[in-house]
């Protein structure tokens, strides 16, 4: 009797009405909005318009459906058109079966027919894009946990995974959750490409090689464990060829992309930095400590003070408002004591006056 083990869902679909709700259609949706939503805090923090990603992902995320599951029809072409197969079942992509490097390789076309239409840097975008997609790939994963698919070799190991259907010529039992160890490494990818592109500033495309780069390694050892049907070419499956031809091109691209173009791009988006900044809040802080009153910008990108202090020491006339207000008050001090009896001398007081203004 196994004591501890991770159980498979006793089914991967639940029924709202006539509206199936399918766990392995859920993990992509959400893998998707994942992708997205850190794809884009990165393309802003690089000097990209908020909501870039998203509107180039909407061409990328069909395009990568339509090719993952091409990938998969393509390499596995026995399940939907051998004898006694229903080829209608090609299209059934919620049954489970996308290969990620035809996603990737076509979700590439979509985004570079999005990025050019934005007149974008695909290199750029990628770059961006690409610990998202790991982590996408991450929670995908758990896509195939709910279709009780992507096991390993059987194993009696506290974390093995207890198959339980037996459809598809599946053997009841515990087995590797090769599902899970892909997951994980992906979500290690997604962290690797993120420290990297921090600590060596990548650019041109290179964290997205180096995302690529690294999940094949990965992919090659997970693959090797995995005892579902595949295509062998000289003993070895097809996925690990293609791995391992994908990790060579990977690595190629790095080296020769760090020699033609070294560093980062200095505009990702044209226009981007051309936008007017916010105007800092009564009560701000600038870069230098000094509170920010009633600031506003104009149409130049000037800015204007009024009633602003910046800071003990600052000279009459040097452009913060506080030589013209000094001005003002001694020219009101000196219209107030040339009118009121028994006050200063007005000539003294038109003196000050003056003097301030020269000031």
């Amino acid at each position: 009797m196994e004591l501890a083990y991770i159980p498979s869902p006793s089914r991967g679909v639940l029924y709202l009405g006539p509206i199936p709700l399918r766990g392995y259609a859920f993990c992509i949706i959400i893998g998707v909005f994942i992708a997205v939503w850190l794809g884009n805090k990165r393309w802003v923090a690089r000097g990209g318009r908020p909501g870039t990603v998203a509107d180039i992902a909407v061409w990328a995320v069909p395009f990568g459906l339509v090719g993952g599951r091409l990938y998969h029809v393509i390499t596995d072409y026995e399940l939907y058109f051998s004898e006694g197969r229903d080829w209608v079942d090609a299209f059934k992509v919620w049954e489970g079966g996308l290969g990620i490097w035809g996603a990737i390789a076509l979700g590439a076309l979509g985004a570079w027919i999005g990025a050019r239409r934005r007149g974008i840097p695909m290199p750029a975008y990628a770059d961006a894009v690409a610990p998202g997609i790991a982590l996408a790939q991450a929670m995908g994963r758990w896509g195939n946990w709910f279709n009780q698919e992507l096991y390993g070799r059987e194993t009696h190991v506290p974390w093995a995974l207890h198959i339980t259907s037996s459809e598809g010529g599946r053997v009841p039992g515990y087995y590797h959750p090769t599902f899970l160890y892909e997951s994980l490494w992906c979500i290690g990818v997604a962290l690797l490409v993120i420290w990297a592109d921090r600590r060596f500033k990548l650019g041109h495309g290179r964290a997205f090689a180096l995302y690529v780069a690294a999940y094949c390694v990965g992919r090659a050892w997970i693959e090797y464990m995995r005892v579902d049907d595949a295509h062998h070419i000289l003993g070895l499956r097809l996925n690990d060829w293609t791995a391992l031809i994908v990790f060579l091109l990977a690595v190629a691209y790095i080296v020769v992309s760090a020699r033609k173009r070294p560093g980062r791009e200095a505009v990702v988006e044209p226009g981007a930095s051309d936008a007017p900044a916010a105007a800092p809040e009564a009560g701000d802080e600038d870069e230098d400590g000094n509170a920010a009153v009633g600031r506003a910008a104009d149409e130049d990108g000037n800015t204007a003070v009024g009633g602003a202090a910046d800071g003990a020491g600052d000279e009459p006339g040097d452009g913060d408002g506080t030589g013209a207000g000094a001005e003002d008050r001694a020219g009101d001090r000196a219209e107030d004591s040339a009118g009121e009896p028994g006050g200063p001398d007005a000539a003294v007081a038109k003196d000050e006056a003056e003097s301030a203004g020269k000031s």
